[in-house]
């Protein structure tokens, strides 16, 4: 089995785990292969531990079997533009703060590794999104996992969207954005925003706006085999539009849609949790002192 490691630049405190990642990897008969550019960051920091270098040209598809991502959903979402629609799973081991799509905690990762090389988990297939326009804004990473939004600069106007349902108009949403997430997404972005939790096997993508000027526009659930269409008019030089952790400028008014990426992200769900679990952990739910 090939297991390739990706992370970001960590500070000291999570250098031991790091370590135990490593350690654990080298009790099982794997190869090991390290990101460069967290090979560049690591460099003297970890100890005993043989690993070969993925440089930037290397591909993951027909090469790697497992992907593992070491800190939070950032790094996981950062990784889905390397594998791309390879199939690779993937399992993040959480350094960061809540951590849904990273789900393994760091006092965990010896069990983890255990459950991942002798494949005692199932894969969890996580739909994405793209946003196709006439410009290509984010050239062959033009999809996300999470969402896809479009957002005011901090310092200009409200925009206006225009919004069409597979070519009929929907609305027209005034305010600092809006917000086309997935499922996988409704736990991130959307539900700080007021958006609705999205179960991931739902088939449905939602709509939700941010601090919108009128007061009775609410999210929408809509099918995820709809195309959305968006027609931007700001009175600012500029506003933003984000997939996932990729941002670019846009300086003029534009028209776009969005609809299935048509591949999915195979994450991987250990066999002793579950989505469930997840959300009743990272979200306290039943802890408040007030049901008992």
């Amino acid at each position: 089995m090939k297991i390739a490691v990706y992370g970001r630049q960590f500070n000291d405190t999570v250098l031991p785990f790091i370590q135990q990642v490593f350690d654990a990897l080298a009790q099982h008969p794997v190869e090991v292969f390290i990101h460069h550019q967290l090979h560049t960051s690591l460099q003297g920091q970890i100890n005993n531990v043989q690993y070969k270098i993925l440089d930037a040209n290397q591909p993951f598809a027909g090469f790697i079997d497992v992907v593992i991502t070491l800190g939070g959903d950032g790094t996981l979402l950062d990784m889905v533009s390397l594998i791309r629609d390879s199939g690779i799973p993937v399992i993040g081991i959480n350094f960061g703060r809540l951590g849904f799509l990273a789900s393994v905690n760091k006092n965990d990762v010896s069990a983890a590794i255990h459950a991942v090389v002798n494949q005692q988990f199932t894969l969890d297939e996580r739909e994405l999104i793209s946003i196709v326009s006439e410009a290509e804004i984010f050239g062959k990473d033009n999809f996300a996992l999470n969402d896809i939004t479009i957002h005011k600069r901090d310092d200009s106007a409200m925009i206006t969207m225009h919004a069409y349902l597979n070519g009929e108009f929907l609305n027209t949403y005034w305010g600092d954005g809006i917000i086309i997430s997935t499922a996988t997404g409704s736990t991130a972005y959307s539900l700080s925003c007021g958006g609705p939790i999205i179960y991931p096997q739902s088939d449905t993508i939602v709509v939700t706006p941010i601090s919108p000027h009128n007061l009775n526009v609410r999210p929408i659930v809509l099918p995820d085999t709809c195309t959305l269409t968006f027609e931007v008019e700001t009175r600012s030089a500029n506003y933003l539009i984000s997939c996932d952790s990729r941002t670019a400028v846009i300086d003029t008014n534009m028209k776009f849609e969005i609809r299935q990426a048509g591949f999915n992200l195979n994450l991987i769900r250990l066999n002793n949790e579950s989505y469930l679990d997840t959300l009743r952990t990272k979200l306290l739910w039943g802890l408040d002192a007030r049901n008992y």
